[in-house]
């Protein structure tokens, strides 16, 4: 798994869990303090977003950091950097 395929994966799951709990992007970006452009950014995954914003985003959907990362399971792990 490549960088950008590691990056579209964690957005993928962030616009996944976001939908779930019925939140818009703005809604969300309002909860975080930043643009809708950077949640965007973030979902499309063309945003290398800090630990600061997944924080940020895991407070606003009252997640734990796990739950961002549950698509990165060992298998794919091992693969990273390929």
């Amino acid at each position: 798994m490549t960088r950008d395929q590691a990056l579209k994966t964690l957005g993928r799951r962030i616009a996944e869990l976001r939908h779930e709990q019925g939140l818009s992007q703005e809604a969300l970006a309002e909860a975080m303090g930043v643009s809708r452009n950077h949640v965007a950014d973030i979902e499309l995954g063309v945003r290398n977003t800090g630990v600061w914003s997944l924080l940020l985003i895991c407070k606003a959907l009252a997640l734990t950091p796990g739950a961002l990362f549950e698509d990165f399971t060992p298998g794919v792990l091992r693969k990273l950097g390929r």
